[in-house]
């Protein structure tokens, strides 16, 4: 059986990255570590985010190469370094876990309709965290604040009691202390939860909108300024 294009690419990233960190290799990249390398890995991952959401298709290809040679360096500093796994072992591990996760196409499971699909991968998410002693385990402490928010509610409607609410039935130019802010907000994000919306995106695309109105704003400055000889920033 013949490799597929997309897999002998793959092997020579593979060997690509071997060379880095093999002697004599790159001694930066032979030095660099798991935790070492979070700091690009969350650079890449927002990258590819900002392709997607505004970037042509040529940025997401690009971006998303950024983001897999990530995952092929961390599979082979696993190897050397003894972690007992390797870039085979992630690749394995996760066809599997996308197989188990869809009954309805790898197994004997029916789904009609979307909520099918939604319902069988969660029983099946279920039973492989059967272990964890809370649903709540599993909501990464790093994601931003707004995403953990909204991914906590989402847990919680599982429960038999009510969610404790937000702490605050007042608007956020109401809130007269950082805390009491912060709980407005949180009944602002439950407040667009309830609409379906995802309050992480809203935030980030009404940054972009500000951020395109200040460029702006700051190329008709720079353009009055030097239409008044007025001196420029080094």
């Amino acid at each position: 059986m013949t490799s597929s294009p997309a897999s002998a690419a793959l092997s020579a990233l593979e060997a690509t990255v071997g060379a880095l960190l093999d002697p004599p290799g790159c001694e930066w990249n032979r030095a660099q570590t798991h935790e070492s390398l979070v700091t690009y890995l969350v650079e890449e991952t927002s990258e590819l985010v900002e392709a997607i959401e505004d970037g042509a298709p040529a940025d997401i290809c690009e971006e998303l190469g950024d983001v897999l040679y990530q995952v092929v360096l961390h599979a082979a500093i696993a190897e050397r370094n003894g972690s007992g796994f390797d870039l085979t072992a992630v690749v394995t591990e996760v066809d599997a876990k996308i197989r188990r996760r869809h009954p309805h196409v790898f197994g004997d499971d029916r789904a009609d309709g979307v909520d099918d699909i939604v319902r069988l991968w969660s029983a099946a998410k279920a039973r492989e965290k059967a272990a964890r002693s809370s649903r709540f385990e599993g909501v990464p402490a790093g994601l931003p604040a707004l995403a953990r928010a909204q991914k906590i509610a989402a847990r919680a409607e599982s429960l038999a009691v009510s969610e404790p609410s937000a702490g605050s039935d007042g608007s956020l130019l109401d809130a007269d202390s950082e805390a009491a802010w912060g709980s407005a907000l949180l009944a602002e994000v439950d407040r667009a939860s309830a609409r379906g919306w995802d309050a992480e995106r809203a935030l980030r695309g009404a940054v972009r909108r500000r951020e395109a109105a200040l460029r702006v704003a700051e190329v008709e400055q720079d353009g009055e300024k030097r239409r008044r000889g007025t001196p420029q920033p080094e």
